[in-house]
């Protein structure tokens, strides 16, 4: 077990409710939890998540489907949505504001923590990560639910937040300290205020390497710096929380002072959101939820390559 996962013996219902959680824990857990298959894969990986999710799944859980409880209007990948359209979702997904909820998905830890985020960046108080998800689950000898999946259900939290009612049971609270525009980054550029942190692999940071999505620049934003979220993984689970620091501090990234995390999308910049709180519970922790595929096309922002942390672009 990873040395970050809460132990079995934590029961739901004691102490804090924790972020990181493991396959023992859920088995003792499964049936006072909501589980959530927040299961999703860029764009050239090839899989299809939706199919994956109906072949097999933990038992009981649900899919969160990344991609679509987004933001309907917006050009760019899974950008958060409304206040009013999350909460539709979360009636769709039959959760209430006193659930608890584990979310896991089927690459180990991806884009697990992505849900995990938006959860609680919506105000939900009770939200874990399962560690190493469903790989791991396996691996521990959990059961899995083969059975055919409702069409409805599957795709109705996603229906829901494209009309929302006037009114929902769940109520969702957006704590907008927790994310970050483009312009509140463009300004960091400057003022250094905030330090940045860039999920994304190190060769897509220096700009040597392409980007998933066509027509993006190469390279990072100035005076980020480069933090790789598969260096905080071992084995498709959360590395202890001794070596998690350690990544923290060759990166140059101080947790006690405020932190942005950023990757492609806004997804993988929220493993490192994760790294975070288990290395420091409740550190300051932002997200750029338009990343890497909204700074790399605007025009007239500053891309920096190589290993500079400078403006050493200006495109």
């Amino acid at each position: 077990m990873s040395g970050t996962a809460v132990a079995a013996a934590s029961a739901a219902g004691a102490g804090p409710f924790p972020t990181l959680v493991s396959p023992e824990w859920l088995m003792v857990n499964l049936g006072s939890v909501k589980l959530l298959d927040a299961s999703w894969a860029l764009p050239n990986a090839g899989r299809d998540v939706v199919a994956e999710h109906m072949a097999e799944r933990i038992p009981t859980a649900r899919f969160f489907d990344v991609e679509r409880i987004a933001d309907p209007e917006s050009q760019l990948p899974h950008m958060l949505p409304s206040e009013a359209q999350f909460a539709a979702a979360a009636d769709a997904l039959g959760i209430s504001g006193e659930d608890a909820v584990v979310v896991y998905d089927s690459a180990g830890l991806f884009s697990a923590p992505r849900a995990w985020w938006t959860w609680h960046v919506f105000g939900h108080p009770k939200v874990a990560v399962l560690d190493g998800g469903l790989p791991a689950w396996k691996a521990a000898g959990g059961e899995v639910d083969t059975s055919p999946v409702d069409q409805a259900a599957l795709h109705a939290p996603a229906e829901a937040l494209r009309n929302p009612p006037a009114a929902t049971r769940y109520k969702a609270c957006l704590d907008a300290a927790q994310v970050r525009s483009w312009q509140q980054v463009l300004d960091n550029v400057s003022s250094r205020a905030e330090q940045v942190a860039d999920a994304r692999p190190e060769a897509r940071w220096r700009g040597e390497a392409p980007e998933p999505r066509p027509g993006l620049k190469l390279g990072h934003i100035p005076g980020s710096r480069s933090l790789p979220f598969a260096s905080l993984l071992l084995d498709g689970r959360m590395k202890p929380r001794e070596e998690l620091a350690a990544a923290f501090e060759a990166a140059g990234v101080d947790l006690s002072q405020p932190l942005v995390c950023s990757c492609g999308t806004g997804t993988t910049a929220c493993i490192l959101a994760l790294a975070a709180q288990q290395v420091q519970p409740g550190t300051q922790v932002a997200i750029y939820d338009g990343s890497w595929s909204e700074w790399g096309q605007l025009p007239g922002v500053p891309v920096a390559t190589g290993s500079g942390g400078g403006g050493d672009g200006d495109s």
